[in-house]
């Protein structure tokens, strides 16, 4: 017995033993709960001991329950203030043992070259004269490493190193091996045979790595871009007709031999839809569904385009809400045949929930003001809520080019029908530092420094100062644009210019322009614009005296002709033009070196000319992309009115159109058609100036100003003299532009072969002085024109070298004219380019 007894106390002594070391005593009855003033801190160096009472929630008559200790000692713990904390019982009391963090003396980056030491600061949550934790070392460690492969060097190594200090102070150190940039070494397409992969890389933004991959930075591994990637290939299928388009998966594959990812695209084509009906559907009562027909850009017949769909969608619920129709919401829905490859479209215009707009709140504009943002919305607070409108008017803030992003969701407001818009956006610079140079076979070499601010004091303003500097033209510009003129959606811009033409190889005369113009730009629908304009300019001609030493005298006109040297001295200005008295005094043609045509030496001695006109440019515009467009139209319509006031008037008119298609293997064939007429008004000559020039601009293969009427007065005395323009002029080209498809689609590089064809006629300028008297106009050739004006028709055929550099978009044309007229002047090799940086 004595020996069951013995064990029984050893065994109640040790279990004694082990209590006591538990971190927490608690007691399995509520009457032994602990008071909340018996609590002791230890340890404690830095943090307060009331702060550490607070966490232990006492509950009634002030009593600590286990599940209250148990509570207060994982609050402990969440502060990240102690690296450990123990809660035991001694003596009736509660003890808390605590070890207090060091605290952070210094957050240091070391080996970092290609990321700012400020930029990981603000990343990392350790912040110096914090409290130091493992765990939040470990979180910014790995956060350090994602900053470094979203900029696409997964080869990154970061490695914290910890120094103690005195007092319970630690530095941290983070070194950083940088590594390579992770490239995209090949994209791949699975599934497609509708496009080719050229075409396909040619829709998304990563690109493959190449030769001139170190200008950019869309060739990096980004597995968000890769993501966005993938909505974009399946927007360009439903653009084009596949309804049923999947982009199944997006693979990448890091191949270590290559040193690079290798991205594959599965895709599910589907079949192509063309539209097989078109019809409208209301639920509205006295709401007529037929009248939105006009707003739908789907035709039966023509490709599913989801786009198409959208626009329409959006066009006929705002038409609805203008109506009085506020709740209105337009659901189209398509019903597809499988065997006809058809979709019937239906769009069904219903009553919506009755919910208005509370607020618009906005979010992260620290410089752009909030009227700036607040009139892109065609609603505003109180009005009832619009899908449609609120999506345009997200578009519209991204188009203004002054967020880095921009988004647009809804809250709950007040009440159910009542909702909150938050417009979160990111800013970012929208001020433009810009040295650009170029060289073409025309202009010569130019460079042109300029500044400009497309958010002029956070206001929306738009400024452009310029200053250019070429060998054949020189010039400086200002530019202003108040794109919501009296609260208005109008564009006033006001653009005022000098600019100094000189002579060249091409016209034997200079022109200096100096020009004021204020105009008014509206949006009449997405795709129609309409541009007002007024123009006040002042132009004079400059001109070598080589050039201007056949003058005639006229005050003496009533003399007939005498080839001596009097006359020659009295009536021709001292210089006998022909040489036919053979004197050694006069021993040589004043022609013999060049002599500009009449029109430019009347001009020259008429001096500065004022034209005040007055104009307007319609413009539509489907293209699918404004700088590589492969598919849409263009068409440029104006007018320009000369005579409200000024010295010259005149009525010029003339069209431009571009249509793009895509044909097959990524070609795009382009056609392009132009024309144009100056119409004299009065009795008053049109001047040289203000007539149509064409060259390569209309038939590629002919100089600048190489096309249409010429002056050929002189032409006995040697080439041909300036060209004098007309007042009509048509073209027309065809053109096909095509990849190379051995070389990598990011070079930039394409293919063209076009043929033009077109003509410049029907001069109306100047064709005499106006003198009394009767000369000898065969001998004094000076006092009439003489020019041809052959209605022509010239044209070419050629091949072209477009390259969308990183130095800017350069263009190599080498074209052969088939047909021309007796006096035009060829050009068979033409190069243009330039840049910015």
């Amino acid at each position: 017995m004595s020996v069951w007894r013995a064990w029984l106390v050893a065994v109640a002594v040790y279990g004694v033993s082990i209590a006591a070391s538990l971190p927490v005593v608690l007691s399995p009855r509520p009457a032994a709960a602990q008071a909340a003033d018996t609590i002791v801190v230890e340890g404690n160096r830095r943090v307060e001991a009331d702060t550490v009472r607070s966490y232990f929630k006492p509950g009634p008559g002030g009593h600590l329950d286990p599940p209250a200790i148990d509570d207060a000692l994982k609050a402990l713990i969440e502060t990240g203030l102690f690296q450990d904390v123990r809660i035991n019982r001694a003596g009736g009391r509660i003890v808390v043992s605590v070890i207090e963090n060091a605290v952070i003396g210094r957050i240091a980056f070391e080996g970092n070259k290609k990321i700012k030491d400020e930029q990981l600061s603000a990343e990392v949550q350790s912040k110096p004269r914090g409290t130091f934790s493992r765990a939040m070392v470990q979180s910014d460690t790995l956060r350090i490493a994602e900053i470094y492969r979203r900029s696409g060097r997964y080869d990154v190594r970061v490695t914290p190193e910890i120094i103690e200090q005195p007092n319970n102070r630690v530095d941290l150190i983070f070194t950083i091996e940088e590594g390579a940039k992770t490239s995209v070494k090949s994209i791949e397409f699975i599934g497609t045979s509708a496009f080719s992969a050229s075409r396909l890389r040619d829709v998304i933004k990563t690109h493959e790595s190449n030769l001139l991959s170190f200008l950019g930075n869309n060739d990096i591994y980004d597995p968000d871009r890769v993501e966005a990637d993938r909505d974009l290939i399946r927007r360009f299928y439903l653009k084009h007709g596949y309804a049923d388009a999947q982009v199944v998966a997006a693979l990448t594959e890091y191949d270590a031999d290559k040193k690079g990812f290798l991205v594959t695209f599965k895709i599910d084509e589907g079949q192509q839809y063309r539209v097989g009906l078109v019809d409208f559907r209301s639920s509205i009562p006295n709401f007529d569904a037929s009248s939105m027909r006009s707003y739908s850009r789907v035709n039966v017949g023509s490709l599913y385009n989801v786009e198409s769909v959208e626009k329409s969608t959006e066009e006929m619920q705002i038409e609805a809400s203008r109506r009085g129709y506020a709740f209105a919401v337009v659901r189209p829905s398509g019903d597809r045949n499988f065997e006809a490859h058809t979709v019937s479209v239906v769009f069904n215009i219903d009553e919506g929930p009755r919910t208005y707009i509370e607020r618009i709140n906005i979010r992260g504009n620290t410089r752009t003001r909030d009227y700036v943002i607040r009139r892109e919305f065609d609603i505003s607070e109180g009005d009832a809520y619009n899908r449609a409108l609120v999506d345009r008017a997200e578009r519209r803030l991204k188009n203004l080019d002054y967020f880095k992003s921009v988004k647009i969701a809804t809250e709950p407001g007040s009440s159910s029908d009542r909702v909150v818009l938050i417009v979160d956006l990111e800013e970012k610079s929208t001020g433009d530092f810009s040295i650009s140079g170029g060289y073409s076979t025309t202009d010569g070499a130019l460079a042109e420094v300029s500044v400009s601010e497309r958010n002029l004091l956070g206001r929306g303003l738009y400024g452009k100062a310029s200053v250019s500097y070429g060998q054949y033209s020189r010039g400086i510009s200002l530019s202003f644009v108040e794109p919501y003129l009296l609260d208005y959606r109008l564009a006033l811009g006001m653009d005022v210019s000098w600019r100094q033409q000189l002579a060249n190889s091409y016209t034997s005369y200079g022109v200096t322009t100096l020009g004021f113009s204020p105009r008014i730009g509206l949006a009449l629908r997405e795709d129609l614009s309409l541009q007002l304009r007024y123009s006040l300019y002042r132009q004079n001609i400059t001109l070598a005296s080589v050039y201007n030493n056949c003058n005639n005298n006229a005050s003496n006109t009533s003399l007939a002709y005498n080839p001596t040297p009097a006359y020659i001295k009295s009536v021709l200005g001292g210089v006998d033009p022909t040489n036919s008295t053979d004197s050694s005094l006069y021993g040589y043609g004043c022609y013999g070196d060049g002599e500009s045509s009449l029109p430019v030496r009347k001009e020259l001695a008429n001096g500065a000319t004022w034209t005040s006109a007055l104009g307007y440019t319609l413009s539509y515009n489907t293209l699918d992309n404004t700088k590589n467009p492969t598919d849409g139209l263009l068409i440029d319509f104006r007018q320009d009115f000369a005579g409200v006031g000024g010295d010259v008037s005149y009525l010029k008119s003339a069209v431009d159109a571009k249509y793009y298609a895509s044909l097959v293997s990524d070609i795009v064939g382009v056609i392009h058609l132009q024309g144009g007429i100056l119409n004299k008004l009065g009795d008053q000559d049109l001047r040289m100036l203000d007539h149509f020039q064409m060259g390569p601009n209309l038939v590629r293969g002919f100089a600048s100003n190489g096309i249409g009427p010429r002056d050929i007065t002189y032409a006995s005395f040697g080439a041909a003299g300036d060209a004098l323009g007309g007042t009509k002029y048509w073209g027309a080209s065809v053109e096909l532009q095509m990849p190379f498809w051995f070389l990598p689609k990011e070079v930039g590089l394409k293919g063209a072969v076009y043929a033009d064809a077109g003509s410049l006629w029907d001069y109306k300028g100047p064709t005499s002085w106006s003198v009394t008297g009767e000369v000898n106009t065969k001998a004094c050739p000076t006092c009439g024109l003489q020019y041809d004006d052959g209605n022509v028709v010239r044209s070419s055929v050629g091949v072209g070298l477009i390259w969308a550099s990183p130095f800017g978009p350069l263009r190599f044309d080498y074209a052969v004219p088939i047909t021309k007229g007796k006096y035009d002047t060829v050009q068979e090799f033409r190069f243009g380019g330039g840049t910015s940086f």
